[in-house]
């Protein structure tokens, strides 16, 4: 899903707080504009995921007006809108790697070395052989 939500960013010693009024789950900061505009991207999609999630209401996203007369907004506040894909954020998620812990003999790493084999790329690709996967 594709979202869209007001962001509060209060300047604050040379950076930046940022939280989602509609959001409510905790703010983010960020060491200057793009980089709070960066991180409230992440925060918001990370948010929104939980709430689909965990099959809750996803709240009306609050206009400009409306977050402007909130009470913990202040002078020098910066309220802007930002962007939010759960779907495109659930596939950059998907593609982050673990650590898996495997054993084999001591004769075929000490060959695997010498032939400078990389490991996780060639386990990659006999996992994907042996499920019958396109790279």
């Amino acid at each position: 899903m594709k979202y869209v939500y007001p962001a509060v960013f209060s300047p604050d010693e040379g950076m930046y707080c940022i939280y989602f009024p509609d959001i409510g789950m905790g703010a983010t900061q960020g060491d200057d504009m793009a980089d709070g505009i960066m991180m409230a991207e992440d925060f918001l999609a990370g948010a929104l995921c939980h709430l689909e999630d965990a099959g809750m209401e996803i709240p009306k996203a609050s206009s400009q007006k409306e977050i402007e007369g909130l009470a913990d907004t202040k002078e020098g506040d910066i309220i802007t809108f930002v962007r939010a894909d759960t779907a495109t954020y659930r596939r950059a998620l998907s593609n982050q790697t673990i650590r898996k812990t495997l054993s084999i003999p001591v004769w075929l790493h000490e060959k695997a070395i010498h032939a400078n084999i990389n490991f996780s790329q060639t386990l990659q690709k006999a996992l994907q052989q042996e499920l019958q996967m396109a790279e």
